[in-house]
């Protein structure tokens, strides 16, 4: 069964809550439905979990102080004993060194209109890795070798 990795910023800094864990949860469904198992990753106490449990896709839900760990947070945020809610270049990493090279995302933050209507990319930390990004609409928005 292959493995979509996602990532967590999404629950805590995306969405207000209850929305943010039904969210998170569903996201997974909609994976498990497509016959791929989902391993939303995420820090709690200083330690990375692949495959965030109920209770812990909860607690990033709902706890008060969780930093939004891209990957130059990781080292501070892990060092310290803290939690983190991983970005799409976090989670890419963290997926990589789990064997995980699908990832799905509502979105790339770094990546918008500018003002002349012309789309910017600042996505240097998001191409760290060989990867498929697809976004909400199924369209592959980012490959990297």
């Amino acid at each position: 069964m292959p493995t979509v990795a996602l990532e967590s910023s999404v629950i805590s800094h995306g969405l207000p809550y209850p929305e943010n864990e039904r969210a998170a949860l569903g996201l997974e469904e909609i994976v498990r439905a497509e016959g791929a198992e989902p391993q939303t990753i995420g820090l709690i106490g200083g330690r990375v979990l692949v495959g965030l449990n109920g209770e812990q896709i909860h607690h990033l839900a709902t706890a008060k102080g969780v930093r939004k760990a891209s990957l130059r947070d990781l080292p501070v945020v892990l060092a310290n004993g803290l939690d983190g809610a991983t970005t799409v270049a976090a989670t890419m990493h963290l997926a990589h060194r789990a064997g995980i090279r699908v990832l799905v995302t509502g979105g790339i933050g770094g990546v918008h209109r500018s003002l002349g209507g012309k789309p910017t990319w600042d996505v240097s930390a998001d191409g760290s890795a060989g990867f498929v990004i697809a976004d909400e609409k199924d369209e592959v928005v980012f490959e990297a070798p």
